[in-house]
């Protein structure tokens, strides 16, 4: 058994700080003509059945889209941990795919690929790996952990890796398409990939 879109909300992490990008928002970075947001829009829309955004600041821009935003349910920027919980909290379906804001490449069979994997499982978590390092923002996650999510927060863990080796986890393999997970962490990063491929 799979599961299909309809069962499955999308959410774009676009919350953060963005300090390695001088404080920007990174979302809203122009990339090759458009907001690097509209680029992972795009993309996940025909992967998910609702499509959310996690934004904690210029929400009159990102409401432009005509998605639900969701804001972090902590205070200061305490990492994608807390956007996760947003989407968590607020999903409607069984299922929250997670995306960063700032990988424009996305695969197209992303959430198709890790929602096999979970149903094959039987894991409550299913997170993608490069074929060099684990990707552990582009992940699907079961909505039931959002408790156990809030209680881990609570207690002043934020470290994504120590709350994923807690879970029962598969690593999907997207070894096929590494350049998928390029993502525009840094000036650098933008300049670089808007002339790659």
């Amino acid at each position: 058994m799979t599961l299909s879109p309809a069962e499955i909300t999308g959410l774009i992490l676009a919350g953060g700080r963005g300090r390695r990008m001088g404080g920007a928002d990174k979302g809203l970075l122009p990339f090759r003509g458009r907001p690097l947001v509209e680029h992972l829009i795009d993309r996940l829309v025909p992967q998910v059945g609702e499509l959310l955004i996690n934004a904690n600041r210029n929400r009159d821009r990102y409401g432009r889209y005509g998605l639900r935003l969701v804001s972090d349910p902590l205070t200061g920027y305490q990492g994608p941990l807390a956007g996760m919980l947003a989407g968590l909290e607020a999903a409607e379906s069984r299922w929250l795919a997670v995306v960063p804001c700032d990988a424009p490449f996305l695969p197209e069979e992303l959430v198709g690929r890790l929602a096999e994997a979970a149903a094959r499982e039987g894991t409550s978590i299913a997170v993608a790996h490069d074929g060099e390092r684990l990707q552990p923002v582009h992940a699907l996650l079961t909505v039931e952990l959002a408790g156990e999510l809030r209680r881990f927060l609570a207690a002043g863990e934020r470290k994504i890796d120590r709350w994923y080796g807690r879970q029962r986890l598969t690593l999907v393999d997207f070894s096929d398409a590494p350049e998928a997970f390029g993502n525009l962490n840094r000036p650098e990063d933008r300049q670089r990939l808007e002339v790659g491929s």
